[in-house]
């Protein structure tokens, strides 16, 4: 059974930094493809960042710059370090994780990032 639990999310002023974290069980983070998505106030669902198994990085254009994604391999734990923070990135902020041997995606429950201006 795979559970993605995230947290650190909260509120913060804009300007401000959080780290999210992203604790796995059931799937092996290392060699898999992770990332995290957003779903703000009446938006889509969208991809914020990803990494490979390869340890290739994705941001979407929004973010670069100010968000970084991570993984400790160890705590098989995903993180996503997010600097100089924008009242438009306020949303949901949920981890997913794509087994790699049959491409299903996993989710967590997410957490709340809201940031005021």
């Amino acid at each position: 059974q795979v559970q993605l639990v995230e947290s650190g999310g909260g509120l913060v002023q804009a300007g401000g930094s959080l780290r999210l974290a992203c604790a796995a069980s059931g799937i092996i983070f290392s060699v898999n493809l992770v990332g995290w998505y957003r779903q703000g106030p009446g938006k889509e669902r969208e991809l914020v960042a990803s990494i490979s198994s390869g340890g290739n990085t994705y941001y979407v254009p929004s973010v670069k710059g100010r968000f970084t994604i991570s993984r400790d391999n160890a705590k098989n734990t995903l993180y996503l370090q997010m600097n100089s923070l924008k009242p438009e990135d306020t949303a949901m902020y949920y981890c997913a994780a794509r087994r790699r041997t049959n491409q299903e995606w996993y989710w967590g429950q997410g957490t709340q990032v809201t940031v005021s201006s």
